[in-house]
């Protein structure tokens, strides 16, 4: 299907006057240097895909298989190839193409569209909503728990193409879900741009886990642009992990508690290796009763990477918390980490936030009491990296979490 701009003239206006304005934080990228992309045919199955693409969605956690998926979407540069419901999960949600579902649903541009995303935040948000976009749109309906995860890709396909990307994700009332979105390139493509807008909407008593793996070149740039509004004792699992380099990631994601004991958690694994620029973050508004966050951050500098994680805590509500966690290793000195906690009270003074930061090296002794059991220097390094970069923080069924896992010690076999 081609893309379709459905917007209406106020949003049109609004990312208009913020077509030139850089982002608060990251590196400034000239979006003229980088072409739109053909569309592109669908596709009948994932394992028709040529295999040196297979292997590349693999690496971001998508299974071509399916056998362990309740559905998939996969979009190639700017085209939605393929998008699958498995038959026994029909009636208990909805997998479409964003402009099949702003067709299909004309309520769901007026309700969800650019409502929790501003189109003028930035030059990014403002490109998105000037340039027609595709993406995923996903409904999980009310009092629905699916059993199994659904997958979706974002691939680049083609060299110094910007893929612009607008998702939606619902989740009704007392509806569960996983979603595993795996965002990757082409083992040609060298360098590109991916936009990626994401509005997700969580309704009384839900609980969505949305794991992303990033798996990007090394001349790549990468803007998204996401903010999640969580009501009444729903909750909101988001998990990050980037082991590959890449040229320049900037993103940080707004988690809004509106409701009575919502609550939204951030969890990231980075690995900044090589020349990567990786300024990371997270935002947690609390504005509801009892409302509660937390942000967990692990990484790892190697080579000449520099990585900033960030964490704002926004208390705006009396009986609420939240807390902030961030550790970073370096293992260069050519390296750099910055580690920027921000807390926030604001007519909440009986509201409790804490954070705590640490960066350093691995501690000498450890790898000295290593070596001592037989271990070499970079085994015992590389045993001390994998017990920081703890899988488990991420809450993830055993099968992903072994996966990461895997993705994690492959890494460090091939950067040690």
């Amino acid at each position: 299907m081609s893309a379709r701009h459905y917007i209406d003239e106020k949003i049109l206006e609004l990312a208009k006057s913020a077509l030139n304005k850089k982002a608060a934080y990251g590196t400034d990228i000239d979006l003229s240097q980088f072409e739109e992309a053909e569309e592109k045919d669908q596709i009948s199955e994932l394992s028709k895909l040529p295999e040196e693409i297979q292997k590349t969605i693999l690496n971001a956690g998508i299974e071509v298989s399916e056998e362990g998926r309740s559905g998939s979407f996969l979009q190639l540069d700017h085209s939605v190839v393929y998008r699958r419901l498995q038959q026994r999960y029909q009636g208990q949600l909805e997998i479409l193409d964003i402009n099949e579902a702003l067709e299909k649903y004309p309520e769901v541009c007026e309700k969800y569209f650019w409502k929790a995303v501003k189109p003028d935040r930035d030059k990014y948000t403002a490109f998105s909503a000037t340039h027609p976009a595709h993406g995923y749109f996903i409904r999980v309906f009310k009092g629905q728990k699916v059993e199994k995860p659904i997958q979706a890709c974002l691939l680049l396909q083609e060299n110094a193409r910007i893929q612009n990307v607008h998702n939606i994700v619902i989740l009704e009332e007392g509806a569960e879900v996983q979603i595993i979105n795996g965002c990757a390139t082409a083992p040609k493509v060298k360098e590109g741009l991916h936009i990626g807008i994401s509005e997700f909407y969580l309704e009384k008593g839900s609980r969505l886990t949305f794991t992303m793996v990033h798996n990007w070149a090394e001349d790549f740039y990468v803007r998204p642009r996401g903010v999640t509004v969580v009501e009444d004792d729903a909750v909101f699992v988001s998990n990050y992990v980037l082991l590959k380099p890449v040229k320049s990631i900037q993103s940080f994601p707004i988690a809004i508690l509106k409701g009575k004991n919502s609550v939204a958690s951030f969890n990231s694994l980075l690995y900044g290796l090589k020349d990567s620029e990786i300024d990371m973050g997270s935002h947690i508004i609390l504005e509801g009763e009892n409302s509660s966050g937390q942000a967990i951050s692990r990484a790892i500098v190697k080579d000449s990477a520099k990585i900033y994680s960030r964490g704002i805590l926004e208390a705006r509500q009396n009986l609420s918390k939240a807390h902030l966690d961030c550790r970073g290793i370096l293992l260069s000195s050519d390296g750099m980490m910055y580690a920027v906690p921000e807390l926030l009270s604001q007519g909440a003074p009986q509201s409790h936030l804490s954070h705590e930061a640490a960066i350093g090296p691995i501690a000498e002794e450890e790898i000295e009491y290593l070596m001592s059991r037989g271990l070499s220097k970079d085994a015992a390094i590389s045993l001390i990296t994998q017990g920081f970069m703890d899988v488990k923080i991420l809450g993830l069924p055993k099968q992903l979490e072994n996966y990461i896992q895997e993705l994690i010690l492959q890494t460090q076999e091939e950067n040690m």
